[in-house]
């Protein structure tokens, strides 16, 4: 091949290269998704992975799973909601506030018993039958399905009423967490992705509750009906059952429907 010819071609994938890029920075769009505290840490993980690929940016606000009900119901600019529960984008989509074929299971939550104290839980749910502690965190059963599981856990495991006085409730599991973690309480139920990477303790000492204990946490996803003609908001959605997605799941300490 010539120079000349060389040159050409070089010139040409240049080209191509920019209106490429000029192409996908032309079509990319915002996509807003109100993202369950407990699923705070993979979903960033996961939009950051997701924004080097499509050239979309993704925009995550996160709290409890109650409250985005609420405000998705006043009218929040939300695209795309990603749920602690199924029960919550149901009802979405029967106000006729979200798209009914879209719902889906993106992760399986797994809820732990967790002190920051790496000493304290070294015997499972030994801990709760001594009845020496203070406080214990909680998430507020009538918001977030974490916390109704850590009450099923207890009440199955007789010690609900014992340690019921001694509950301090967050409003998500993201306070609980920080209830435990700066101290306030000794221990609490929160999500395992919060204390687990790669499938390992970050720090403290905790007891992972048998799924057996508790109404498995299964978490859906759905697209909003104001978004119901956004590509990005449905590709966003798409993503979350790609194995590149799946793996971060997994790393976070959740089990994902594709196990099943």
């Amino acid at each position: 091949m010539s120079r000349f010819k060389r040159k050409s071609k070089g010139r040409l994938q240049s080209i191509c290269s920019f209106l490429y890029l000029f192409l996908n920075i032309a079509h990319a769009e915002t996509v807003q998704v109100a993202v369950a505290s407990n699923f705070i840490l993979p979903a960033q993980a996961i939009a950051q992975q997701f924004e080097q690929q499509s050239g979309h940016q993704i925009k995550i606000s996160s709290g409890s799973t109650g409250k985005f009900f609420a405000q998705i119901q006043h009218g929040a600019p939300f695209d795309l909601f990603l749920s602690a529960d199924t029960a919550t984008p149901a009802k979405l989509i029967q106000a006729g506030l979200a798209v009914e074929h879209t719902k889906r299971t993106y992760a399986i939550g797994k809820l732990a018993l967790w002190s920051n104290n790496p000493d304290l839980i070294a015997d499972g749910d030994a801990v709760l039958a001594r009845n020496r502690l203070n406080k214990i965190a909680i998430a507020n059963p009538d918001l977030a399905p974490y916390g109704r599981a850590a009450i099923e856990t207890l009440i199955k495991l007789g010690q609900y009423q014992q340690l019921k006085s001694k509950v301090v409730w967050g409003e998500n599991i993201a306070q609980t967490y920080q209830f435990v973690f700066s101290g306030n309480a000794e221990l609490g139920f929160v999500s395992a992705s919060q204390i687990m990477r790669n499938g390992k303790i970050t720090q403290g000492s905790a007891w992972m509750i048998p799924e057996s204990m508790h109404t498995p946490i299964l978490q859906d996803a759905v697209l909003l009906s104001k978004a119901r003609n956004s590509k990005a908001a449905q590709q966003f959605l798409d993503y979350l059952s790609t194995n590149q997605a799946r793996d971060i799941i997994q790393q976070f300490g959740y089990g994902t429907p594709f196990q099943y």
